[in-house]
């Protein structure tokens, strides 16, 4: 479906940039943990591929496309390279990388549902697993590098609600039989500006209603 609403060089493009930014993501983590060049590619290659790989193994997509299409692995690398050399200089415009971070997301969770979808999954499913696109690598990033994974921290801003809410309206779009590049790219936009609306002012995900604070919760255990 997707992949009929595009060129396929034009969605080449969109996969690469989107695998791109999220690598760059996981390589500057990497440096942060004083990984040697090894463990920097290792993370940005499982940052950038990894939600792909899980959706392309649950569906049955053998080989992964991470695996056929020689771009697709090299781009981490590349990210890798530029990650190495400058990244005091990538920090620096840590904020336009997180905008093209948001911007992977918004893409990866709608090709991620469209492509589960086309391999016969339901609508939940499928939505299930284009969320897992989107967010996956960072989980594998964060688990790999001794991390508790941001997707569970409640300190950190919304970033598989945005996903959740894109992967959404894509299979509403299919159940209505209303799947066209501008509902395509509505979505894409949609969970995009959610996650930057996100980080600009810090929403959260809600937690356990009428927890006990950690000071509390020290002082009872003092006592």
């Amino acid at each position: 479906m997707f992949q009929e609403l595009f060129t396929p060089s034009v969605q080449h493009a969109l996969d690469l940039a989107g695998i791109f930014v999220f690598a760059i993501s996981g390589a500057l983590l990497a440096v942060r943990k004083n990984f040697d060049v090894f463990g920097i590619a290792v993370l940005a290659e499982v940052t950038a591929l990894g939600g792909g790989l899980i959706r392309d193994l649950i569906i049955g997509a053998v080989p992964p496309a991470a695996f056929t299409d020689l771009g697709y692995f090299v781009t981490p690398l590349v990210a890798t390279a530029l990650v190495f050399f400058l990244h005091p200089h990538v920090e620096r415009i840590q904020v336009g990388v997180n905008v093209f971070d948001a911007a992977g997301l918004g893409l990866f969770c709608v090709t991620g549902t469209t492509k589960a979808y086309e391999f016969g999954l339901g609508l939940t499913a499928s939505a299930a697993l284009g969320v897992a696109t989107a967010v996956g690598g960072g989980v594998l990033r964060d688990v790999l590098a001794n991390e508790v994974p941001s997707l569970l921290r409640w300190d950190r801003d919304l970033y598989a609600v945005p996903a959740i809410v894109g992967a959404t309206m894509v299979v509403l779009c299919i159940r209505f039989d209303a799947l066209n590049a501008a509902s395509s790219g509505v979505a894409v936009v949609t969970a995009f500006v959610l996650r930057l609306l996100a980080m600009r002012y810090h929403w959260r995900a809600p937690r356990a209603w009428n927890r006990r604070s950690a000071a509390t919760e020290e002082k009872a255990t003092a006592q």
